[in-house]
């Protein structure tokens, strides 16, 4: 099966995972709400979240779907939006996720695009994480960003699961709203390594990780290696943003 990435719109809201559409971890501080107090339409929150930035910064996400096979109807008729959601990835400015604020390794580089979430459905191809990265990487590169950071989740983040108390310093990084939580919702700190991210602002549980796409004289040349390493381990990227498993 063929699967296309391309840049997120709007048009494309219903077209992500119900998890996704409904998941407002990195959209909406906690802390705007009075205790016992719910959102009452998350997904309305985040489809606001996504048209503020949209309109403000541009595309901030990118959406994997199937590509019809050749000499189907789907394929004559084929704009995208009808095809259902087989991996994504969001990424906005710091300055538009309101829970970038709240970690203790932060604040994010003000020459950074902050990468929020990410997810696959059951069943994808292995680096079908890895072609989302790569293709974020290029649309940056061509926006002219520097770098690509991200706050990631460590695996000694199952001890605050369940815990009876937690240290008021991650208080503000474990809250959450509705079904979202720090398990969910954040990206793994060792897939980001193996992606090419190092740690810039290290911590037990919430470590900061850089990617770094402007380097100076020769940054092309290591970027373009760090984008073949992401097509090599994502086996079948192609320049066209299409992977083939």
């Amino acid at each position: 099966m063929s699967v296309r990435i391309v840049p997120l719109r709007l048009a494309a809201f219903e077209q992500l995972p119900k998890h996704a559409r409904r998941c407002v971890f990195w959209e909406v501080d906690p802390a705007i709400l009075s205790a016992g107090d719910y959102l009452p339409d998350p997904e309305f929150e985040k489809e606001a979240w996504l048209s503020m930035v949209m309109l403000e910064w541009g595309s901030c996400g990118q959406l994997a779907t199937p590509v019809p096979a050749a000499g189907s109807d789907a394929l004559e008729h084929d704009s995208g939006d009808e095809q259902p959601c087989l991996g994504y990835v969001l990424y906005a400015p710091p300055r538009a996720v309101p829970r970038a604020q709240r970690f203790p390794t932060g604040p994010v580089s003000a020459d950074a695009v902050l990468l929020t979430t990410m997810g696959t459905e059951p069943g994808q191809a292995d680096g079908l994480p890895q072609a989302l990265i790569s293709q974020v990487v290029s649309e940056l590169i061509r926006r002219g960003v520097r770098a690509l950071e991200a706050f990631g989740r460590t695996p000694e983040t199952d001890e605050l699961l369940g815990a009876d108390a937690v240290d008021p310093e991650l208080q503000p990084v474990v809250d959450a709203l509705g079904d979202c939580s720090f398990e969910q919702c954040m990206i793994d700190a060792d897939f980001l390594l193996d992606a090419g991210f190092t740690v810039v602002a290290p911590h037990r549980y919430f470590p900061r990780l850089r990617l770094e796409l402007d380097k100076g004289v020769g940054w092309k040349a290591e970027v373009e290696a760090d984008l073949e390493r992401l097509r090599e381990s994502s086996q079948q990227i192609s320049l066209g943003a299409e992977v083939r498993s």
